[in-house]
């Protein structure tokens, strides 16, 4: 027991001589070699360029759709001035055609005159005239032609007199259907006013009208 006992006292005594003395050390920032104003400092710089590459690409965002719709609108533009292009060219091509048709149509009439010209006039034969010089001839056949351009000018004249008094009269038609539908319109609104005046005024009237308990006379 003596033995075991000395032994725990020179334990003791070992530990009490070899006890670890204080640590110390060197102080050290944390987190680098940056303070703690820095670092917000960078935080902000961070949030501040993150909130601006967001909105610059909001912005590409919003600009590249709006070159996108303007190419379209350019692209339907294009599309209706071709179809107004190639709707002139039909109309030419109409009125080409019309007027080939015109020519043609007027070239048989003069031949179908001057057929009509030749057959009518008299002949070398004849006891009305005795042996009609060529002259006479020319001169009856310019003579007919000229009074039948005369009526056809005539005719095609009054064609047209009767075309325009027709647009006269329908324009006078819808001149008059506007006027009528106006007058309904002004109608309309002047009846809408005086109601709402009655209406505002049977409101202001009628509180006045409401009957109180208690009250006589």
């Amino acid at each position: 027991c003596s033995v075991a006992k000395k032994e725990l006292n020179d334990l003791e005594q070992w530990k009490k001589e070899h006890k670890p003395g204080p640590i110390t050390l060197v102080p050290q920032r944390l987190g680098g070699n940056e303070s703690e104003a820095q670092v917000r400092q960078n935080q902000q710089m961070n949030l501040m360029q993150s909130k601006y590459q967001k909105k610059h690409k909001r912005e590409e965002y919003v600009k590249a759709k709006k070159a996108a719709e303007e190419a379209e609108i350019r692209k339907k533009k294009a599309i209706q001035r071709e179809k107004a292009e190639r709707l002139e060219v039909k109309k030419r091509q109409e009125e080409m055609q019309r007027r080939e048709m015109l020519l043609e149509d007027q070239k048989y009439k003069t031949n179908e005159l001057l057929n009509r010209l030749d057959m009518g006039l008299p002949k070398s034969d004849s006891c009305q005239i005795a042996n009609p010089g060529p002259e006479s001839t020319a001169w009856k056949r310019s003579h007919a032609y000229k009074q039948a351009l005369r009526e056809d000018e005539n005719r095609r004249l009054e064609e047209m007199k009767q075309e325009q008094q027709r647009k006269a009269e329908l324009m006078e038609l819808k001149q008059k259907q506007e006027d009528e539908s106006r007058t309904r319109a002004l109608k309309n609104e002047q009846r809408r006013v005086n109601n709402a005046f009655l209406d505002r005024l049977q409101n202001k009237i009628q509180p006045n009208n409401i009957y109180h308990p208690g009250c006589t006379g």
